[in-house]
């Protein structure tokens, strides 16, 4: 594990059991010895290598599971599926964030950990980029949003590659296509707000989980990192 995910050890030392992994893509979680592990994700290894030319395939994780979690989210397991599942910078590329999480916790047994985390904006290229209101995440899950919209990879843009807006403009459809290719950022959180996000969506699905770690972008310089245990 690099030095800059140092903190998410502690938090991986609560898990045992038979889990899932969604998107660990060439950062696959470093799990205790007595777990095991399957990978989820919306491309194969090949796919993700030719999508991804600046990784190497070899370092991209063998992808037992191709789901899309836009169109299908989680729908290809059932219910009490696994004992714990890891969610790492992946809920900022979704179209549906809150549809996701109700997914999370229904796939995890009672007793089952979920952990999850998300880019500050702060510490990344979004830093320029709107924070996104819980409203507007609402509003994508009570009309549940399957797509993420031209207009969420446009911001990304002009945060990430401003210069594109300097070129023809007949060009932008080709750069917003590239970037949904990729599943760039659709959705902006800081630490303190995608903790409310989390707190705030458990409340709405009425869904019972303990807080067991919390790291936030302030303390480890990179993200919103937490553990959650499913009641």
């Amino acid at each position: 594990m690099s030095i800059h995910l140092a903190h998410r050890q502690a938090g991986y030392n609560f898990l045992k059991g038979a889990g899932l992994e969604i998107g660990a893509f060439h950062q696959p979680a470093t799990i205790p010895k007595h777990c095991t592990i399957e990978y989820c994700d919306a491309h194969s290894k090949e796919e993700a290598s030719q999508l991804f030319p600046e990784l190497h395939i070899d370092d991209l994780v063998t992808v037992d599971y191709i789901c899309d979690l836009d169109k299908q989210s989680l729908s290809i397991f059932e219910a009490e599926r696994f004992d714990f599942v890891i969610f790492n910078h992946v809920i900022e590329h979704i179209a549906n964030p809150i549809k996701v999480i109700a997914e999370l916790f229904r796939i995890i047994k009672v007793g089952g950990h979920i952990v999850i985390s998300a880019p500050d904006k702060d510490f990344t290229f979004d830093k320029k980029r709107t924070l996104t209101s819980f409203q507007h995440l609402r509003t994508e899950y009570e009309n549940n949003i399957d797509f993420v919209t031209d207009e969420h990879y446009i911001d990304f843009l002009k945060a990430a590659h401003p210069g594109v807006f300097k070129q023809n403009a007949s060009n932008l459809p080709i750069h917003i296509n590239n970037v949904r290719k990729r599943r760039e950022h659709a959705h902006v959180w800081d630490s303190k707000t995608f903790d409310e996000f989390i707190i705030t969506t458990l409340e709405l699905l009425h869904i019972k989980a303990e807080n067991l770690l919390l790291s936030l972008a302030n303390d480890n310089k990179s993200e919103y990192f937490s553990v959650w245990k499913k009641h």
